[in-house]
């Protein structure tokens, strides 16, 4: 290639990352439901006409993934000589979309001189299609539980709107307009994505637009072979743990995940994770697809746009039947697990020594939420919080303070004003979780604590699936603290939990409070100034830092003690030998 056609590449790639990003901002402006406009839960792409990713903005980046699995699945059903002009597919069976039920894909093909070219695609969210439960449900056993099932339907046909799948979808929702509006909200979205590839080829050429895309998947396979190359090579397993199904409350579910990388390739094997469960936290496998990605693509390209050609050097593997591999009819709405398992591979990966790899977050996302009728209205509403989690520490760096979730980059928390407008709820207070990283010589992020009071009678639900185990740290650093949830605190019925689903009356309140990152190395060896810097932010406690860190504090000078620091870290390093 001359230089020109450099320029001409550069010039096609932007604007298709322009074009992804113009398909976010529409999504976000009309999109009824806070979950879509406020957390961006949803993954919006463009594809090539084999269902590359060549495109994609900031969302819920398994998502985005997620779509090539989905888009795959929609050309092998229908078939290219079945998919027309103008025509917007709707997919959410679990097995073919790689999520649960409620997360729905669109898909528009995109045409040019009457020949497919590519698609645009936006898998989000929707807030209700009729399962068992308004909201989540924790409980069910197969997926007919779990609401309707669309698959690769179109709602579009020929640009012309299939009203009868709209009837559908609208008297299986309990809350319709919502469902429906974020539906056109989604499905604009997906028109904009096709106009603007639709002017892109029309300005350079089919010949030209598709040696380009070519070109930009192939170098998006370079950079992450060039990365991969510096990797140290070898084999590493990990295992974590799942609270439970959902049905069986006291047992376990285990995550085991082995990471292998060679001079070709990583693979991600989640051979000898449990088999899938009775109850509703099993992982469609183009999720684990997703995740699988989402790691990968942290420890090569996490500073370029993500393209298909970044994951050709990546192999997943789960085996059909199995916690991360589920198979139809098993149940699938609280998958849970695929969140955890980024961790878990990250996890298997710190045994490499890659030191910018940070030891476990606090836990999964942890979310507090409410739903029931509003008194304004007469409505049903649903409102929730995405809370941040702390991030685990690493080799140079503490972990963050109650951020989103490793897997859900791009994504964001439902702010209180919004809350408190849209739900009957008063956010009692917010704030960071005192004590929650993980001691070490670099600390985990801090979890955060927010309570809910009720204002009307409602339903109460919390989420969280690493309540029962820590999340652990590394290099010698210390565990951070698990989430809970605590329903009527200070009451006679108060009663800690994780998952729960309980009425409440109005004037109830619920405390929620989302782990800590795991620390990096021994605590006792952390810079006494720092530790200091803690306890004035209020991060660690006087106590902690004593018992956790050897580091006394003078309260009344807000100094470090350092002869009696030096004979506390002395006296533990000789009751140690």
């Amino acid at each position: 290639m001359n230089q020109m056609d450099h320029v001409i590449v550069e010039v096609i790639r932007n604007y298709l990352l322009s074009a992804a990003r113009e398909m976010n901002r529409n999504l976000m402006r009309t999109a009824y439901s806070t979950i879509i406009y406020e957390v961006k839960d949803f993954g919006v792409g463009i594809y090539d006409k084999q269902c590359r990713l060549l495109a994609e903005a900031p969302g819920l980046a398994m998502f985005t993934r997620g779509n090539d699995y989905a888009l795959r699945k929609i050309v092998d059903h229908l078939g290219y000589e079945n998919i027309c002009q103008g025509d917007i597919i709707l997919l959410n069976y679990p097995f073919w979309n790689a999520a649960h039920t409620l997360d729905v894909t669109a898909a528009a093909p995109i045409f040019f001189a009457n020949e497919i070219v590519g698609f645009s695609a936006v898998k989000q969210h929707w807030e209700d299609l009729g399962q068992k439960d308004l909201g989540y449900c924790t409980d069910t056993t197969d997926v007919y539980q779990e609401g309707l099932i669309i698959p690769c339907l179109k709602i579009h046909k020929s640009g012309e709107l299939n009203q009868d799948l709209v009837d559908i979808i609208r008297f299986n929702s309990r809350m319709p307009d919502k469902t429906v509006g974020d539906m056109n909200a989604q499905i604009s979205s997906c028109i904009t994505g096709r106009k603007r590839v639709e002017e892109l080829i029309d300005k350079f050429g089919t010949k030209t637009y598709s040696q380009a895309i070519e070109h930009i998947i192939d170098h998006g396979e370079r950079i992450a072979r060039a990365r991969l190359s510096k990797l140290p090579k070898g084999t590493w397993t990990a295992e974590d743990w799942v609270d439970d199904d959902g049905i069986d409350k006291d047992t376990l579910v285990k995550i085991k995940v082995t990471v292998t990388i060679s001079d070709d390739e990583m693979v991600v094997d989640f051979t000898g994770s449990d088999p899938q469960t009775t109850g509703p936290i099993n992982v469609p496998f183009g999720m684990t697809m997703g995740l699988g990605a989402l790691v990968f693509k942290a420890v090569t390209t996490p500073d370029t746009p993500a393209n298909y050609g970044n994951f050709r050097p990546l192999k997943v593997i789960a085996p059909a039947g199995s916690l991360m591999h589920a198979v139809a009819p098993a149940p699938t709405f609280t998958m849970w697990p695929a969140l955890l398992a980024v961790d878990v591979t990250t996890k298997a990966l710190a045994q490499a020594g890659l030191d910018l790899v940070p030891a476990c977050s606090g836990g999964d996302i942890f979310s507090i939420s409410g739903l029931g009728i509003h008194p304004s209205s007469g409505l049903l509403w649903h409102e929730g919080t995405n809370e941040g989690v702390g991030f685990g520490a690493h080799a140079e760096h503490d972990g963050e303070n109650s951020i989103m979730h490793p897997s859900e980059p791009g994504c964001r928390n439902l702010p209180i004003e919004v809350m408190e407008t849209k739900a009957p709820m008063m956010i009692e207070f917010y704030a960071l979780r005192q004590d929650s990283g993980g001691p070490g010589i670099n600390r985990g992020g801090l979890g955060s604590k927010r309570g809910i009071q009720y204002l009307v009678d409602s339903t109460a639900f919390t989420m969280m699936k690493k309540s029962k185990t820590k999340p652990w740290g590394m290099a010698n650093g210390s565990d951070g603290e698990n989430g809970y949830a605590i329903y009527w605190p200070g009451t006679q019925k108060e009663e800690i939990t994780g998952t729960n689903y309980q009425p409440v009356n109005a004037g109830d309140r619920v405390f929620n409070f989302s782990g800590g990152g795991g620390g990096w190395g021994d605590p006792f060896f952390r810079d006494p100034d720092r530790v200091l810097d803690d306890v004035r932010n209020d991060y660690v406690s006087a106590l902690s830092a004593r018992e956790e860190y050897g580091v006394v504090i003078d309260m009344q000078t807000m100094t470090v003690d350092a002869d009696s620091t030096e004979r506390l870290r002395q006296q533990a390093t000789e009751s140690m030998r």
